[in-house]
C-alpha cells in the first residue's frame, strides 16, 4: 500500500468515525473548558445520599499528595505506615463520632455497607429475617434484598407513619428476625424516635442496626449512646465531592462484642520489638486472608482515599466546626419547609418532604407521594 492509498483510507475512516483533529495544549484546554460550560447544575435542593457540602481546600491538597493518591491497598502493612496511621486515625474518629466501639477501614458505600451489616446481623445471631423500616433510603433497600435474595434471606419491611414520616415497629415482627435496620434521620428527614428503641429490639434478640448522616451527629445523639449494635451510614459528606453520584465512603462501626464479625479490614496501633509505636492490619476476616467458610465478607478492599478525606475533613471541622454545619443545615432546611410546606408532622434535620417539583421526585420510590419531592438544603444552600 503506497502513501496515497494510506491518505484516502484515512480519510475514509474520518467519515465513517468523525474524529477531531489533534489540538495544541492550549487550544485542548479551550476546547475542554467550552464544553464544561455545557453543563447544568444540578437542582440546588436536591440531596437524598448525596449532599453539597463545603471542603476545606486543605483536605484536596492532603489527599492529592503522591503517597496517599498513587498508595493502593496496603497489603504489605511494614512497608505502609503513613497509609495504616491515617486509615487508624479515621476509624478512631468514626468511633468518637458514632459513640461506638471499634470502626473499620471503611467500606465501599452506604448501601453496601448497610447490607453488610444486615449479613454481620444473620451471622451474630442465626436468623435469617432481616427487619427494615421503609423510611430507609429506597436504592439501600434494593441493595440488602440483593444480597438476601443470593444468601436465600427474608426482608421485611415495615411501613412508615404517613402523617408523621416515622418508622413504625411492629415487635410481634422483630420475633425470630437477626435485626431492625432505621435511618437517623430517616429518607424523608425526619428525626426517628429513638427512645427505648434498642430495649424493644433487644428484648427479642435481635440487633439495632442505624445508618446515619455523619453530619447530623455534629447535633444528634450518637447512636451508640441510644444502644445501636451497629452503626452504618454514607460518608460522602465528610470531605468527598459528589462527583456526579460517586465514589462513596461506607461508614461502619461496631460494638466490641462483634468485632470478630465485622467485615473488611481493621487497622490497629502496636509497638515494634523497638518500642517504637507501629501500625498494622490488626483484623481481616476476608475471604481472601481466611479460609472462605470463616470469612465474614468478599469485601475486598476499602474507599482508603475517601477515608482519609474524612479524615482530614473532620480533623480540620472539630467538635465546633462540624456543629456549626449541622445547625446551619438545620436552619437553612427548616426556613425552606416552613415556605414550602410539609405533609409530614415529625422534625427534621436538613431534607424534608413537600409538594413542589424543585427537589427529587419521590413518585418512583413512594407511589403514595407521587405529587411530592424531597428538598434538601446544606450550609452551601442560599435560601
Amino acid at each position: 500500500m503506497d502513501i496515497s492509498e494510506k491518505v484516502l483510507l484515512s480519510e475514509a475512516n474520518l467519515k465513517a468515525w468523525p474524529i477531531p483533529i489533534a489540538l495544541s495544549e492550549p487550544e485542548l484546554l479551550a476546547e475542554l473548558e467550552e464544553q464544561s460550560n455545557k453543563n447544568t447544575l444540578a437542582n440546588k435542593y436536591y440531596g437524598a445520599g448525596s449532599y453539597n457540602h463545603f471542603i476545606p481546600s486543605a483536605v484536596k491538597h492532603i489527599i492529592g499528595r503522591s503517597e496517599f493518591y498513587t498508595a493502593y491497598t496496603p497489603y504489605q502493612a511494614e512497608a505502609s505506615q503513613g497509609t495504616l496511621q491515617a486509615i487508624y486515625e479515621y476509624q478512631s474518629m468514626i468511633c468518637a463520632l458514632t459513640g461506638m466501639d471499634v470502626a473499620n477501614a471503611s467500606m465501599y458505600d452506604g448501601a453496601t455497607a448497610l447490607a453488610e451489616a444486615a449479613m454481620l446481623a444473620v451471622r451474630q445471631t442465626g436468623r435469617n429475617k432481616i427487619v427494615i423500616s421503609s423510611a430507609v433510603h429506597p436504592d439501600y433497600r434494593r441493595v440488602l434484598k440483593t444480597y438476601a435474595k443470593a444468601a436465600d434471606l427474608k426482608v421485611i419491611e415495615l411501613a412508615f407513619d404517613k402523617k408523621t414520616g416515622l418508622s413504625k415497629l411492629d415487635e410481634n415482627e422483630l420475633i425470630d428476625a437477626s435485626c431492625y435496620i432505621l435511618s437517623q434521620p430517616n429518607f424523608f428527614g425526619c428525626l426517628e424516635d429513638v427512645t427505648k428503641l434498642s430495649d424493644q429490639v433487644h428484648a427479642k434478640g435481635a440487633l439495632l442496626i442505624v445508618n446515619v448522616d455523619p453530619i447530623s451527629l455534629g447535633i444528634l445523639k450518637a447512636p451508640g449512646d441510644y444502644g445501636a449494635d451497629v452503626v452504618v451510614g454514607e460518608g460522602q459528606s465528610l470531605g468527598n465531592p459528589q462527583s456526579f453520584g460517586g465514589p462513596g465512603l461506607g461508614l461502619f462501626a461496631v460494638k466490641k462484642q462483634l468485632i470478630r464479625q465485622i467485615p473488611g479490614r481493621l487497622v490497629g496501633k502496636t509497638l515494634d520489638l523497638d518500642g517504637k509505636v507501629g501500625f498494622t492490619l490488626t483484623l481481616q476476616t476476608r475471604e481472601q486472608h481466611i479460609r472462605r467458610e470463616r470469612a465474614t465478607s468478599n469485601i475486598c478492599s476499602n474507599e482508603a482515599l475517601c477515608a482519609l478525606a474524612a479524615c482530614v475533613y473532620l480533623s480540620l471541622m472539630g467538635k465546633k466546626g462540624l456543629k456549626k454545619v449541622a445547625e446551619i443545615s438545620l436552619q437553612r432546611a427548616n426556613y425552606l419547609k416552613k415556605k414550602f410546606g410539609s405533609p409530614f408532622s415529625a422534625p427534621t434535620f436538613k431534607e424534608f418532604v413537600s409538594k413542589t417539583k424543585d427537589g427529587i421526585p419521590l413518585g418512583k420510590y413512594y407511589p403514595e407521594l407521587k405529587d411530592y419531592s424531597l428538598i434538601c438544603a446544606t450550609e452551601m444552600t442560599k435560601v
